[in-house]
């Protein structure tokens, strides 16, 4: 007999986690409770509860979560511009703790005592889902089918829902793309197909859904003017935006100018390198607007200290540590530093590229006297220069006087 009696799926509503629906009902005899999140993946969600009601579904959660996504997470993530391996904006691994969090919330609304994903035993996403699931209730069970059955393919997947009478739109089936995509209001990833081999040029334009290539953008280019409140874009031109917003926004008009594609190959958490496709056009006009803002208020020390900080902040938002100490407490330091990063930046956006050409704020430590290449005034005395590299050249020349050679 099952310990268990309820579980809470996070249910897309597509081939995988319907089969994972009937699978959990027919192996473990419990109650499902599916929730369906929109963080702005672009497709219609509200077809998710017919397909739940027709497995039987009582208790069907769909929720609106675009606002929440970006506002607590993704703007958090962009203050301390993380960038995972030197490449990667995070789009799939900063979702996964949202989702991890109403899985939780649901299950105590609900009185599961299980949660249930599907994730595979390959990816990192189960590691982020159940990590954040164990942090905020350290006693639910996780139920992870791709783990547990021995159903490996797709093929397999149609199979059994052949067998259980298990609705498949095979119309649409066979339009699939050849690619596992992820999408969020962030970012779309693709992985698989063509793309597991890291030779072969990601050149296929049905692939890409958010933007052009930078060939095919036009040849006059966009200018925004991005105001900064707190490390955070609270309008556009001038325009108030919200945060989910301002990301819909960065995203369409950064997409529509070829930004934002990147191919790479990175080193999963569970230890093999993969290679995936994104495309984060809002994202990386964000982290280009992010720093030049910053480059104009923070003090020296305090933006260096934030570099050397961000590659732990980006690993462990990659990793799956969004709900750890750690990462609260880098959180807090990098979120005092920004309450001086106010202003605005003006970036121009042309075949792929994002140029910043302009930053301005009163919070500006930019001192125009004291850096003109004309008269200063006396704003700075040159003649002080002598002393200070002779006092930081001490160590080192003592060392030579001693005959300690660097050649």
């Amino acid at each position: 007999m099952s310990s268990v009696n309820k579980v809470v799926l996070a249910y897309s509503g597509g081939l995988d986690t319907s089969v994972i629906v009937k699978w959990l009902q027919e192996t473990y005899g419990c109650e499902v409770v599916t929730f369906t999140a929109d963080i702005g993946q672009g497709e219609e969600v509200e077809p998710a509860r017919a397909k739940a009601q027709a497995l039987g579904i009582k208790e069907i959660y769909i929720d609106d979560l675009r606002e929440e996504f970006v506002r607590d997470f993704v703007f958090p993530m962009f203050r301390a511009n993380a960038i995972y391996e030197g490449e990667y904006l995070l789009g799939t691994s900063i979702a996964r703790p949202l989702i991890a969090k109403r899985l939780i919330e649901i299950a105590n609304e609900t009185g599961a005592d299980a949660i249930s994903h599907g994730a595979t035993g390959k990816g990192n996403d189960q590691v982020r889902f159940e990590l954040g699931a164990y942090a905020l209730k350290p006693g639910v069970q996780v139920i992870a089918p791709w783990r547990e059955w021995d159903l490996s393919s797709r093929e397999s997947l149609m199979a059994y829902c052949e067998k259980h009478n298990i609705p498949v739109d095979y119309a649409n089936a066979k339009k699939k793309s050849p690619y596992s995509m992820d999408a969020n209001l962030l970012h779309i990833s693709y992985e698989g197909g063509n793309l597991e081999d890291p030779w072969w040029e990601a050149n296929d334009e049905d692939m890409w859904r958010w933007s052009v290539s930078p060939e095919e953008a036009p040849d006059t280019p966009t200018y925004l003017e991005i105001t900064y409140k707190k490390g955070d874009i609270v309008a556009i031109d001038g325009q108030a935006m919200s945060p989910a917003e301002v990301l819909a926004h960065l995203n369409k008009v950064g997409g529509d100018n070829g930004i934002g594609r990147l191919d790479i190959v990175e080193n999963r958490y569970v230890g093999m390198k993969s290679r995936g496709c994104y495309e984060t056009p809002g994202g990386t006009i964000m982290l280009k607007a992010h720093r030049a803002i910053e480059s104009i208020t923070l003090d020296r020390e305090v933006a260096h200290l934030k570099d050397q900080m961000m590659p732990k902040y980006a690993e462990l938002v990659y990793n799956g540590y969004w709900w750890s100490p750690e990462r609260s407490m880098l959180q807090t330091a990098i979120d005092e530093s920004q309450q001086v990063v106010n202003g605005e930046v003006r970036v121009k956006l042309y075949k792929g590229g994002v140029h910043v050409v302009g930053r301005r704020s009163e919070d500006s430590l930019f001192d125009e006297k004291i850096a003109t290449f004309e008269d200063d005034d006396g704003a700075y005395n040159q003649q002080d220069a002598e002393g200070f590299i002779k006092l930081n050249a001490l160590r080192m020349r003592i060392a030579a006087d001693k005959g300690r050679k660097l050649l």
